[in-house]
């Protein structure tokens, strides 16, 4: 055969086999929703009593959802690698010193899991747990108004819980969703103003399979969601919509087949920075071990969204991405983590990215951070977390892994991570912590970090406290919180907020702190912050900044809250200062966001200019 036609061949077939390996289902579902209703202000409501808190604190959420927890899928490759320690192990810690917390406190205990979440915004902070959400300042006061109050009291009567909070810079508003149990519920409340404390247009739509364990993000075309079924979707929720209260705000779902081991759900790119440019498609992001999948990769989909008067969406195969090998097994019963003096191990989450994936938009290109727990020594089996920075080219959509680590300085275990990247391009890694190593560390929360200037695959700061745990969980219960939330500060933009789970004194706790990461990009750790102000006057955008990197060019881009890109300058930099005038004509009333960036560098700042 002619050497041509059988490489041909080979390639058709290659490219048969990546076709027919993960089916697409072309089926696009339509749900309306089923109950709209517009709550009076929240600091109307009558919070929750003492005794309430109490009982909440004491209900098991656990037994409602275990049954949709499948073991994970055992090893059917008896040469998947690593064979012995995990090849991207990062052992020694980092020498850089990490600050203490620059805020701290505990915030609502929660019952069995208390699944904590929350997010920052301009001055309020919002933690939910099963099954209660309050609203804080961002020093940890009380806020009149704010709570705390149970779920249902938002959300239909329902306390069921999986909460997840966000808040949507974009526009503006807060967004505060659970699951409901009976009839397969998924319950959205989303904020009518800036004020977590004033009304909200809530809704329901109703699932074809229960929500187990809930994930949504913001995109430039909706809200999107994943969860554990047994029919991999992925729900979007029609936001512009949502946002202005239409009761007839629509969802589309779309059914694909990824790769699965038991317990599954993949993440969706979750905006940050600066919504991406509309028409974007929205990643989606799962990986397979190749104990029970062909490789130890990460896949990555793409979904699009047209809400015509018939939505149509589509979701396509971009690309894997070959990794190091790791090892993503663990206990079918969850017993994965162990806890000085006791013998009752904790569910160290397996089978999935932890929330969340953070993309953002930088000069040339994207990027997407991801961590996931794996076995870093198949002898003790010790558990850590493998991080990720992907990166996209913005000219041609490729994807490839920029770094990639396991961190694992020492002999105790860590899982529940959560991770972001601030507008240096600086990375903050948060999770829970537990072990004996030389002494018990009882279910803590710690954070590490990295700037972008330092050394790839390593978290180059040293390990911080958040919360020391003096206590192990017991009561025959392995159900640690099933997530954690890192996000990011929307007015400093390099400041990250953090929501996880501790023991102290035999009662489970949860902790809201924040933390900085001291130096990135090229600016002294002595520069206390970078001064960005605008001004929008007479069809002219006023810009200026100062306490910059040290460089000669800025690129300036202002979009409006849709992703679209309005107008955009390169300026000269000066004695680390500028400023500059963008002419755009008149403006519609509405969010706009300037940014600032370097090209070829993980440096931007992003600013929300409000034109009334």
């Amino acid at each position: 055969m002619n050497k041509l036609i059988f490489l041909f061949l080979i390639t058709l077939l290659t490219n048969f086999v990546l076709a027919q390996s993960i089916q697409i289902d072309n089926k696009v579902e339509v749900i309306k929703c089923t109950e709209f209703r517009i709550t009076k202000p929240l600091r109307d409501m009558v919070p929750m009593t003492e005794k309430q808190i109490l009982d909440m604190q004491n209900e098991v959420k656990e037994s409602a959802d275990r049954k949709y927890r499948i073991p994970y899928m055992k090893s059917s490759n008896p040469d998947a690698l690593p064979k012995g320690e995990d090849p991207a192990i990062q052992k020694n810690m980092g020498n850089k010193m990490m600050k203490a917390p620059l805020v701290s406190w505990n915030g609502q205990n929660g019952a069995l899991p208390p699944d904590p979440t929350g997010s920052a915004g301009y001055n309020h902070f919002v933690q939910a747990v099963n099954s209660a959400y309050r609203i804080y300042n961002k020093t940890g006061g009380s806020v009149p108004g704010g709570g705390p109050f149970n779920l249902g009291n938002l959300l239909f009567g329902s306390n069921d819980g999986d909460p997840i909070v966000m808040y949507d810079k974009f526009a503006d508003r807060w967004f505060i969703s659970e699951f409901g149990i009976s009839g397969n519920k998924i319950y959205i409340a989303v904020s009518q103003t800036g004020d977590p404390t004033g009304a909200y247009y809530t809704y329901q739509y109703t699932s074809s399979e229960f929500p187990d364990y809930l994930k949504f993000s913001i995109w430039s075309d909706g809200y999107y969601m994943t969860s554990n079924t047994s029919q991999q979707k992925v729900y979007v929720f029609e936001r512009d919509q949502m946002l202005v209260g239409n009761a007839s705000a629509r969802s589309v779902s779309k059914v694909f087949s990824p790769p699965k081991s038991g317990f599954f759900c993949p993440l969706t790119g979750f905006a940050d920075g600066q919504l991406p440019p509309a028409g974007t498609p929205c990643p989606i992001f799962s990986y397979e071990d190749d104990s029970w999948g062909s490789a130890d990769r990460i896949n990555i989909y793409e979904m699009s969204v047209n809400w015509a008067a018939t939505p149509t969406a589509t979701i396509l195969l971009k690309t894997r991405l070959n990794t190091e090998p790791f090892d993503a097994s663990y206990d079918p019963s969850w017993d994965d983590i162990e806890q000085p003096n006791s013998s009752q191990k904790l569910d160290g989450i397996g089978g999935v990215f932890t929330f969340r994936a953070q993309y953002r938009v930088w000069t040339g290109y994207n990027t997407v951070v991801l961590n996931n727990g794996v076995k870093v020594n198949t002898t003790t089996g010790q558990r850590s977390i493998r991080w990720y920075e992907l990166r996209q080219n913005s000219s041609t959509g490729d994807w490839s892994i920029y770094q990639q680590s396991t961190y694992c300085p020492d002999l105790l275990n860590r899982w529940c991570g959560s991770i972001a990247m601030d507008d240096n391009g600086s990375i903050g890694l948060a999770y829970a912590i537990s072990g004996i190593d030389g002494a018990n560390v009882y279910p803590s929360i710690r954070y590490t970090g990295r700037a972008s200037t330092d050394p790839l695959n390593q978290m180059t700061y040293t390990e911080q406290i958040a919360a020391t745990g003096n206590f192990s969980q017991g009561g025959g219960s392995n159900r640690f919180g099933d997530y954690s939330h890192t996000s990011l500060d929307p007015v400093d933009g390099t400041i990250f907020w953090h929501t996880g789970e501790y023991f102290y004194n035999s009662t489970r706790m949860t902790k809201i702190f924040s933390f900085h990461i001291p130096s990135s990009a090229g600016i002294d750790e002595n520069e206390t912050s970078i001064s960005f102000n605008a001004y929008y006057k007479n069809s002219q955008i006023n810009i200026n900044a100062s306490g910059l990197p040290n460089t000669d060019k800025i690129v300036v881009d202002l979009f409006d809250v849709t992703g679209k890109k309005i107008s955009g300058d390169i300026v000269s930099v000066s004695s680390n200062k500028f400023e500059t005038i963008l002419n755009i004509g008149k403006l519609s009333a509405g969010i706009y966001l300037l940014r600032i960036g370097i090209n070829n560098t993980s440096f931007q700042k992003v600013k929300k200019i409000m034109i009334n």
